[in-house]
């Protein structure tokens, strides 16, 4: 499945102040219901160096990208990890797993 990316400072404004937060063990999902699947990541200076950072990103885009194949309708997501001392792609795909079955974003 094919998703955008989100890039503009607005559209960041807009999804932290009115989208809905779902919590797992190692992120935090914000969303929005929208015309198509959109997608950020927002990893700031606090989780280390810029390669750690862009490790990070990287395992979360992959896991959006394996669990986005089963949403039912598009939404606008911002997803943001928890700071920890390890992150790992099944960690992150789990987690995406659980808040999408949980929220509904999923068929059951």
């Amino acid at each position: 499945m094919n998703y955008q990316r989100i890039k503009k400072k607005k559209d960041f404004k807009k999804i932290l102040s009115t989208g809905k937060r779902a919590y797992g063990a190692a992120l935090t999902v914000v969303y929005l219901p929208s015309e198509e699947t959109a997608m950020a990541v927002c990893v700031g200076k606090k989780y280390g160096k810029s390669v750690g950072r862009n490790r990070v990103k990287r395992l979360l885009r992959e896991a959006f990208r394996a669990q986005a194949e089963k949403l039912t309708r598009p939404c606008t997501f911002l997803l943001i990890p928890k700071i920890a001392e390890e992150y790992s792609y099944h960690t992150f795909k789990r987690d995406l797993g659980s808040i999408f079955k949980r929220e509904k974003l999923v068929s059951a």
